[in-house]
């Protein structure tokens, strides 16, 4: 597959973004995200390394973009959220979507990072191929990309979700559940599945496609928030931040991985091990509205909803900033 995207200039070395991200803003820019993901990494690295006294982190995610003290009923995990809201977040394309549902002004800035998805399976549940799964238990986290990457992975092989036991479960307890039988697969990130593949040894099998299905993790903000001179200013040089985040997470991760660690609760040894099923592209790539219209169509079936146009997505991705951020 042909995927152009807009990528650093050759000129744009990691010593000229580097410089570039310290202009000093006019306020601290609240940034949230989910702290126990990978895709997290170029994210704490702009944030804590490189715009220490310019960020706040907190956990969270797009719901974050508009709720300030509210419960999100359909967030995916409850965060303790910013007073006011967060000015920026990260989270995948899925959420991104279900969340600009009602709030059609949430922007989609750039690809941080790309989740490589893997499906872990146990041999000795008679899975050897992807169409084994049929009639089986499959551990998934209900409403993410994960259960969505299930959805394309089971459609390959000419099965639907009728087809297969599926078991709601949140990420830390799959390994636990594939192991003691509970579950004969998991579809879910990393590093949920390096723990499960870890511990299964030589009955585990995996399934895994980027062709089929990779996870977009987006920095995403508002449109109100871009039309803030000031607000805008500081997201611009936060752009330029995470993505020398993102060029430092694919040529030297171990700078990386001790961040990913404290943040997520997860050993170095085992962020380490669940790296390479990433790619950090730190870009926008040419295929993103591609993934938006063909995901809106599973996400509005499971919400009983009318699909919304590609003409009406393409109006949540603005590569202003990304423009911005990547001139000289």
């Amino acid at each position: 597959m042909n995927r152009r995207t807009l990528l650093l200039s050759a000129a744009a070395t990691p010593f000229a973004l580097n410089a570039c991200v310290h202009a000093a803003p006019s306020s601290i820019l609240r940034v949230a995200g989910r702290p126990d993901v990978m895709e997290m990494g170029p994210v704490f690295y702009a944030a804590e390394v490189l715009l220490p006294n310019e960020t706040a982190y907190r956990p969270g995610g797009v719901p974050n973009l508009f709720k300030s003290d509210a419960p999100d009923a359909g967030a995916i995990d409850q965060f303790d959220p910013f007073p006011g809201g967060a000015d920026v977040a990260g989270q995948a394309e899925t959420q991104a979507l279900r969340i600009s549902v009602d709030h059609p002004d949430l922007r989609i800035l750039m690809t941080i990072s790309e989740g490589i998805y893997r499906i872990v399976g146990r041999r000795s549940s008679g899975i050897a191929t992807l169409a084994d799964l049929k009639g089986k238990r499959i551990g998934v986290f209900e409403d993410t990309s994960a259960a969505y990457f299930l959805h394309r992975m089971l459609r390959s092989v000419d099965l639907r979700e009728s087809d297969v036991v599926i078991h709601p479960m949140r990420p830390r307890d799959m390994p636990p559940a594939i192991l003691s039988g509970a579950v004969d697969a998991i579809s879910i990130w990393e590093p949920e599945c390096e723990r499960a593949f870890a511990a299964l040894g030589d009955d585990a099998i995996e399934f895994k496609d980027a062709m089929i299905y990779r996870e977009l993790f987006n920095l995403n903000t508002t449109a109100a928030a871009l039309a803030d001179p000031a607000k805008r200013a500081s997201i611009v040089q936060f752009t330029r931040a995470v993505i020398a985040g993102a060029r430092q997470s694919a040529s030297d991760p171990a700078t990386i991985w001790p961040l990913v660690a404290r943040h997520s609760g997860y050993p170095v040894d085992l962020v380490a091990a669940s790296w390479p099923h990433h790619r950090f592209p730190g870009a926008l790539p040419d295929d993103l509205l591609d993934v938006l219209t063909e995901q809106e169509i599973w996400l509005a079936q499971q919400a009983g909803r009318a699909a919304r146009s590609r003409a009406q997505l393409a109006t949540l991705i603005d590569a202003s900033v990304l423009a911005e951020a990547l001139s000289p």
